[in-house]
């Protein structure tokens, strides 16, 4: 472990993405708490609140050890693939809808609480999933969840819905044009053909415990997890879904592929393919390539049990 008070001297850099989350719900008044919890905690910190797109090359002209990052996992992504290049290390402020990197790591969903941890948590390395040049901290998908995910864009930007109302309508829509994706993945020089509606891609192993669906026992496994759901109905697809929620995932009847590996391609028939990274559609060349960087990032979080 090592504290940050090491650098109490001079102001630690914050940046906040003003456009999601909770950040956004408080508006300007974010800047003023922050920098109260930061008082609160015997640190001085330097906040600046900006637009997401505008997150990497904010961090690209920072000089800096250490940096705090408040967003959802959309903005410590992207902010992710700039400190692996210059070597700080990633605070982060959970200030987005869901934060599933943040509760990974043990940071408190409440701002006090985070600020605690940055300035008394341990530094520690963590892996990264790696597509085709882009990162992902969490996940990657295939089919379902991307087109679940430009549905609740599409709604938020016609009715002006909040992002979980929007997600209702969305899902709707999504399964109203469910498909089945055939997809060649190739792992270790073979090869296996997959019919699926979503192709799920983790940065280490998920859960399908009940109770525990998305925790993973580690983030520094040096792996990745495959999962391709098995082809069926729109009723099938909802019933999946649902028993999934509840931990009741059958490995061998629900995917037809389950297994971790430390690279992966994935071919698709068109030569582009919407694939969520974290929760964030992008539209990638095929094929597909995956990979694991191997504890990659420095982060702040608890320390390892």
């Amino acid at each position: 472990m090592m504290a940050i008070r090491h650098a109490a001297n001079q102001p630690l850099p914050v940046l906040i993405n003003r456009e999601g989350g909770s950040a956004a719900a408080a508006g300007a008044k974010i800047k003023a708490d922050i920098e109260a919890a930061f008082r609160d905690a015997g640190l001085s910190a330097d906040v600046e609140l900006i637009g997401g797109a505008d997150i990497r090359p904010a961090l690209e002209r920072l000089d800096a050890p250490v940096v705090i990052v408040g967003g959802g996992d959309g903005t410590l992504g992207a902010a992710a693939s700039v400190l692996i290049e210059t070597g700080g290390a990633l605070g982060i402020l959970p200030l987005g809808t869901h934060n599933h990197f943040a509760r990974q790591l043990g940071i408190p969903m409440d701002l006090p609480g985070a600020v605690r941890v940055v300035a008394e948590g341990a530094h520690r390395r963590v892996d990264v999933g790696m597509v085709n040049g882009h990162l992902f901290l969490n996940n990657a998908s295939i089919g379902f969840y991307p087109s679940l995910v430009r549905s609740r864009e599409q709604e938020q930007y016609r009715r002006g819905l909040p992002k979980w109302m929007a997600n209702m309508p969305a899902a709707w829509a999504a399964l109203r044009r469910l498909r089945h994706h055939r997809l060649r993945v190739e792992i270790d020089g073979t090869e296996q053909w997959v019919r699926t509606p979503l192709l799920f891609v983790g940065n280490n192993l998920y859960s399908l415990d009940g109770g525990r669906i998305g925790k993973r026992e580690a983030l520094d496994r040096g792996e990745l997890s495959l999962f391709s759901v098995e082809g069926r109905t729109r009723l099938g697809a909802l019933w999946f879904g649902l028993r999934l929620l509840v931990g009741h995932a059958n490995l061998e009847a629900d995917f037809g592929v389950a297994t971790t590996c430390r690279a992966l391609t994935v071919h698709a028939h068109s030569p582009h393919i919407h694939v969520a990274l974290d929760g964030e559609v992008h539209c990638l060349e095929s094929p597909l390539r995956f990979e694991i960087g191997r504890q990659a990032l420095g982060v702040i979080g608890q320390a390892e049990a």
